[in-house]
């Protein structure tokens, strides 16, 4: 089974390549889901959390996610506490659905994430896809996305991984500097290329 990692900065259109591949009913592990996932009420990680920081960082058992992170991004230890807590969890979610996929003989899995690169899967792939976008492109589309002002989506992006460095990793780029069906167009051929990569033979690690 064929791994691929697909990521991107905010506004790059991950989630409509992400999307090409689930339609052709390629199972998907979403990175950022499964880190909303594990912080539900009554998720074991939550224990964890308010043993080290504080049982009051719940609510009736609700997590209050300012008071987390006012104390976990308060000192580079509190940040390493938080992150030893939450990549394992999210990890092993990921594991998961890649052992399943695996086991129903699917011939591609997809990690789907904004943050891939620099974290406890990085590696985790046999193809790394970046999609990338033109700067003030990815601005108006999160404006649009999430109803922000513009100088707010450019601290949101200016805090993220550069692109040159994700497309330094990445094994293919799709340049996402066109309409939503070109960006489909060129997902779909993605997906037609790695699947027949992968039902052509054994996987070899690029």
């Amino acid at each position: 089974m064929m791994t691929v990692g697909i990521t991107g900065r905010s506004g790059c259109g991950k989630s409509t390549v992400t999307e090409c591949f689930r339609s052709r009913g390629i199972p998907t592990a979403d990175a950022d889901q499964l880190s909303r996932e594990i912080l539900q009420p009554g998720s074991p990680v939550l224990a964890q959390l308010a043993r080290q920081f504080g049982p009051d960082i719940l609510e009736d058992g609700v997590l209050n996610r300012r008071r987390l992170a006012d104390r976990a991004f308060a000192t580079a230890g509190g940040k390493q506490a938080l992150d030893a807590i939450t990549h394992p969890a999210i990890a092993a979610g990921i594991q998961a659905a890649q052992d399943a996929a695996r086991q129903a003989g699917s011939p591609l899995f997809v990690i789907d994430g904004a943050v891939l690169v620099g974290s406890v899967i990085d590696g985790q792939w046999d193809r790394l896809v970046v999609v990338t976008a033109p700067y003030e492109t990815s601005v108006g589309r999160i404006v649009q996305r999430d109803g922000i002002r513009p100088e707010m989506a450019r601290r949101r992006l200016d805090a993220q991984i550069p692109e040159e460095q994700l497309t330094a990793r990445a094994d293919i780029v799709l340049t996402n500097d066109g309409t939503r069906d070109q960006l489909r167009r060129q997902a779909e051929a993605l997906v037609d290329r790695l699947l027949a990569e992968a039902e052509g033979g054994a996987v070899q690690r690029v």
